[in-house]
């Protein structure tokens, strides 16, 4: 009998980490023969006659709110295991505790899937946090920082990796790079957009010819969009939200990738640089100095220092074995973030949590602490 799974998450109407993560973990685990997997998108689409709230921010939240609970009122006692992805904070409050308060009442088993680098400002600063955190049967993160976070205060969070599918990839051997850099983080506060456009502008100094990509959407984009005016940049271009299909195009016209958020979980786009051989700059924070090792698979920066990011992206622009180096490396390291490394670890979740006895089946890997 099959193992019936209700995954919740962001669809990719909302375009970001968390969207692409389920898709990809949905489409992987429907070719699984012993689990039946359906999507529950914490974003329903709207009646067409309430079409025009979208347009009314707190309006949409709040019929977007209902329209969630009502599914998931439904859905929920329907399935064995509930797999829920979540990010903290209002978040979190908003989309996962009805989530998890519903499947405690329910009895069904939930997994409480933690995807915020905000995860120590959520779990000291909001009452709610650790209790209602605590209603999930198992708790995972993908970024080891979360995971040893949560575990310190008294959470038994595991960790299972985000998944990369290195085949929609093409990969380019670069080693003397051109002066062609790429951002595409959401265009929101948290990721500290505004220090990657200082550091254009001292690479510019050295190389006019230099070009930076935004390739992405979000609140801050007309404010950003000014200040990179202001600073009478040239050749900087905000190209708006890309789709996935889109995306190995993006990185494949670029040599060099930034990225500087104030806190991060574990972006799957620095994945998707290093199955692209794309070097990566990025700030030291959260789950990113778990997956970018400085000086080996990419270059580490401290948080809003921009002189610093200009100095690693030059540093990539003048040093060829550098480049070559750290591409090689990441691309290697890309065999722990692949279906075949992850699956068992999900497989074997859903199996204890249904109760399937697997006496009978080969030995799996525990799934890594």
């Amino acid at each position: 009998m099959k193992i019936r799974v209700l995954l919740i998450a962001p669809s990719l109407e909302i375009l970001g980490g968390q969207s692409v993560q389920a898709t990809r973990l949905v489409g992987l685990l429907r070719r699984e023969e012993e689990i039946e997997i359906d999507f529950q998108p914490i974003n329903p689409p709207f009646p067409a006659f309430l079409r025009w709230a979208k347009q009314v921010r707190v309006l949409r939240t709040l019929i977007g709110l209902v329209l969630y609970c009502g599914q998931i009122a439904w859905r929920i006692p329907r399935y064995q295991v509930v797999h829920l992805f979540s990010a903290g904070l209002s978040s979190f409050t908003l989309w996962s505790i009805p989530a998890l308060v519903w499947g405690r009442l329910t009895r069904r088993k939930v997994i409480l899937n933690y995807r915020d680098g905000q995860v120590e400002e959520h779990v000291t600063r909001w009452r709610s946090a650790l209790p209602t955190i605590r209603l999930a049967d198992v708790v995972v993160s993908p970024a080891d920082y979360v995971a040893e976070v949560l575990r310190r205060h008294g959470v038994p969070a595991r960790r299972i990796y985000n998944i990369i599918d290195t085949a929609r990839f093409v990969y380019r051997q670069r080693r003397e790079l051109r002066p062609v850099l790429l951002t595409n983080r959401i265009l929101e506060p948290l990721y500290n957009v505004p220090c990657i456009l200082r550091a254009f502008r001292l690479v510019q100094e050295r190389y006019p010819e230099a070009t930076l990509t935004i390739g992405h959407d979000g609140p801050s984009r007309a404010e950003l969009e000014r200040a990179a005016a202001e600073m009478g940049l040239t050749n900087a271009r905000f190209i708006g939200r890309v789709t996935q299909q889109d995306i190995p195009a993006l990185y494949n016209a670029a040599d060099v990738y930034v990225t500087t958020p104030n806190f991060d979980c574990m972006p799957g786009s620095l994945l998707e640089c290093y199955a692209s051989g794309l070097p990566v700059v990025a700030t030291r924070v959260g789950g990113i100095p778990h997956m970018v090792t400085h000086e080996e698979t990419g270059l580490l920066i401290e948080v809003d220092d921009h002189e610093a990011l200009a100095a690693a992206v030059l540093r990539l622009l003048e040093e060829p074995v550098l480049v070559e180096r750290l591409t090689e490396n990441a691309r290697a390291a890309l065999q722990q973030y692949e279906w075949g490394a992850i699956r068992d670890q999900w497989l074997g979740v859903y199996r204890d949590l249904a109760g399937v006895d697997t006496s009978s089946r080969a030995h799996l890997p525990p799934v890594q602490l």
